[in-house]
């Protein structure tokens, strides 16, 4: 295809205006700076990729452009189970990608652990502290932070973000945070984005918050098998990518901050997943069983806001109930009064987002685009405790749950498009260096 030279010269000096003077300064989606775009050979790409989709979305209400099932349809419901995955029929991409891993020596041999008291034990009275097993113990000082996560914002930062969405309380959340112009990471539910994906969608799309994973059912992932562990983490991703038009999320949050070495590294060679921790808990997820209050919640806020900035604060809240909704638009005027710069959790780690791009807030992006059903599916609110229930010791739930339920296609570009995208990009940095 021939390219008039006038028009070429014109674009070209267009971009180099635009880059010499403001490197980063469009906004993206997930409020990070520069653009980045993973290869499509990346092996995460593979995970998530389907060919034959004739045998999952034949019907007439898969009319997104993508080929993926508009969210909220019919069709993209039955895509995923209401409970856990059955670990029997998960995609082959997917155990194929644990097993090399696990061959290749990647994943250590940490034993799983069992709840003694509610707590994640391990056997033989194993110290989950020692470097070998490194478990997260629910966050908190003195805990063993496994390798690659995150724990601490940079001094005088606070993290905006939210655990165990999207629920009925959801809304009030995404309001409050749109009318004050913030952003924020939400760590959500798989099962909660099924069941309450109008909720999901805000988050998304209306307020251009940033996705990440807090896996599917909300167990305590250390107990869980290695299979088990892919199926809470991938099936999360899966429905994340298949109603943003092909996300696939960086960041992920285990519940109750149970991980260790064996966990971790599950969610980082297999999935590319960064564990995202704490360095403080207001407990507001104890408010409605009496364990915590609201005054408790405030004290706590106002002593660490008033307190050193370094290191800067990811602290623990939830959009799982109206009082912990509320706990935190109380106190979010006071980071601000005392001198804290507040950003959605993903900046603080000065990543991206997602694993393969970023979308431009207000662009049209074909790659990326995203269809919603017209007609509503009935959604109930799936709060963590439902959630957490919902989830077993096995991880396996019913075969006809998970039958036939293997992820949807990305939309990529035509090779065609690559190569001229690449070299435009590899001309006009030359180019520009020179002028």
């Amino acid at each position: 295809m021939l390219v008039n030279a006038g028009i070429f010269t014109a674009v070209l000096g267009a971009a180099c205006t635009l880059v010499s003077a403001h490197p980063h300064a469009h906004k993206t989606r997930s409020a990070l700076p520069g653009d980045w775009v993973q290869s499509e050979d990346h092996p995460v790409y593979e995970l998530f990729r389907r060919t034959n989709l004739n045998k999952r979305q034949s019907n007439s209400t898969a009319n997104s452009t993508s080929g993926i099932p508009a969210v909220g349809s019919s069709a993209w419901t039955a895509l995923y189970p209401q409970g856990s995955a059955d670990t029997s029929n998960l995609p082959a991409a997917w155990t194929n990608a644990l097993n090399a891993a696990v061959a290749a020596g990647q994943i250590p041999n940490v034993p799983q652990s069992s709840l003694v008291n509610g707590n994640p034990t391990y056997p033989n009275g194993a110290n989950s502290q020692d470097e070998s097993i490194c478990s997260g113990n629910g966050g908190g000082p003195g805990s063993c932070r496994t390798n690659g996560s995150i724990w601490d914002a940079p001094d005088g930062m606070v993290a905006i973000g939210f655990d165990d969405g999207p629920t009925q309380f959801s809304p009030t959340l995404y309001t409050f945070l749109q009318q004050n112009n913030q952003k924020a990471t939400h760590f959500m539910i798989g099962v909660n984005i099924l069941n309450n994906w109008q909720a999901f969608l805000t988050a998304f799309n209306t307020n251009g918050d940033d996705i990440a994973v807090h896996t599917w059912t909300h167990p305590y992932m250390t107990t869980l098998s290695n299979i088990q562990v892919l199926g809470e983490l991938a099936m999360t991703m899966q429905i994340i990518h298949d109603s943003t038009g092909g996300k696939l999320p960086r960041f992920w949050r285990p519940p109750y901050g149970d991980i260790d070495n064996r966990v971790n590294a599950i969610a980082q060679t297999v999935l590319g997943l960064t564990a995202i921790i704490w360095n403080h808990d207001t407990e507001d997820w104890a408010i409605p069983s009496g364990g915590q209050t609201l005054d408790g919640v405030n004290n706590n806020m106002q002593q660490w806001l008033t307190g050193p900035k370094s290191p800067g604060l990811i602290i623990l809240e939830h959009e799982l109930y109206q009082q912990t909704v509320q706990a935190f638009m109380t106190n979010y005027p006071l980071m601000a009064q005392n001198g804290w710069k507040t950003v959605s959790t993903v900046v603080t780690t000065n990543q991206t987002t997602y694993q393969n791009g970023t979308l431009v807030a207000g662009d049209s992006d074909n790659a990326f685009s995203v269809s919603v059903s017209t007609t509503s599916t009935s959604s109930s609110a799936a709060s963590s405790s439902t959630a957490s229930t919902n989830s077993t010791a096995t991880g396996s739930g019913s075969s006809a749950e998970a039958s036939g339920k293997s992820a949807a296609v990305l939309r990529a570009q035509t090779p065609s498009m690559r190569v001229m995208t690449a070299v435009f990009g590899v001309v006009a940095a030359f180019a520009c260096a020179s002028l």
